[in-house]
């Protein structure tokens, strides 16, 4: 695994206090909340709010799927202690800004809906594609958004809803998509096709289910229909990425246990990274797939 930039400690703590100030000179009320508003005094490591002093606790999913750990070409599969993928890569990434050593960072294993469970975490936070909405802010706290992305259609290329260019296209589909998704809720509030979607629990069941002809098409993100298209579904292809005005993107977020006080640290860990350009990097590495996708329009 390469090695991460050096530690930024100090720049860290000074960001965070500016930061403090100037929230405390402002009157504005900002309708933006991806987690709680009281920072800590210090984002040193030994003044953080870990569930082991001194470690940094990650939780992934069972199984944890490239393009977000490992690659599409199966090196380092389902192994985020590799540093390979782009969210695998960017929690060392964070954990070098906020003073750990790789040898830090220890990774466990959850299913997706278990981590939205209100309570406490056996973790310090959780990177699995945790989309950022309303309702699950009621329970758990979010990092700021590390990606935003759009929806994305995957059929095989003999489906006549393969060269669907609209919406419209796909009121007759039989569709499918994970459940508690957003993907899932942009078929019901987008799409509103005229059959019921299959749902599922995880994404192997969803490719389970294209295999075995009981969906026409799925729904997922786009950098994950890289991976469907690649590895999973043989023969599938990515039919078409729905446009940002058919709904609002998914904002990807880090997922902590309500009121965790470690949140504004990772948030300034993770602007430092945004500001450095080392973010666009990894996307660019990791989420970025040549060739033209087709729009379907609303």
């Amino acid at each position: 695994m390469a090695r991460r930039h050096a530690t930024r400690t100090a720049l860290l703590v000074l960001i965070v206090a500016m930061a403090l100030i100037a929230a405390a000179c402002s009157d504005d009320s900002s309708d933006v909340d991806s987690g709680p508003t009281a920072a800590p005094d210090s984002c040193q490591v030994a003044d953080l709010n870990l569930v082991t002093p001194g470690t940094l606790t990650v939780a992934t999913g069972e199984p944890a799927f490239p393009p977000w750990v490992g690659t599409p070409d199966g090196e380092f599969f389902d192994e985020p202690e590799s540093g390979v993928g782009f969210e695998s890569a960017l929690v060392y990434a964070i954990a070098g800004e906020l003073g750990f050593a790789e040898s830090d960072v220890v990774w466990t294993r959850i299913g997706f809906n278990e981590a939205i469970a209100p309570g406490e975490k056996p973790w310090d936070f959780n990177i699995q594609q945790y989309s950022i909405t309303d309702d699950r802010k009621e329970v758990v706290d979010f990092s700021s958004p590390y990606y935003v992305t759009t929806q994305a259609l995957i059929a095989y290329p003999d489906s006549p809803y393969a060269s669907a260019t609209s919406v419209d296209d796909l009121k007759d589909a039989i569709l499918g998509a994970q459940i508690g998704t957003t993907s899932l809720d942009f078929i019901e509030d987008v799409i509103k096709p005229d059959t019921e979607p299959n749902v599922y629990d995880e994404n192997v069941d969803l490719e389970a289910a294209m295999n075995a002809g009981q969906i026409d098409a799925l729904v997922v993100d786009l950098p994950t229909g890289y991976y469907i298209t690649a590895a999973q579904v043989e023969g599938s292809i990515i039919a078409g990425q729905f446009e940002a005005e058919a709904a609002n993107p998914d904002e990807y977020g880090m997922l902590f246990a309500k009121g965790n006080s470690l949140v504004p640290c990772v948030n300034t860990a993770l602007e430092a990274l945004r500001e450095s350009g080392e973010l666009q990097e990894l996307e660019d590495t990791y989420l970025t797939q040549e060739g033209g996708i087709p729009t379907i329009s609303d």
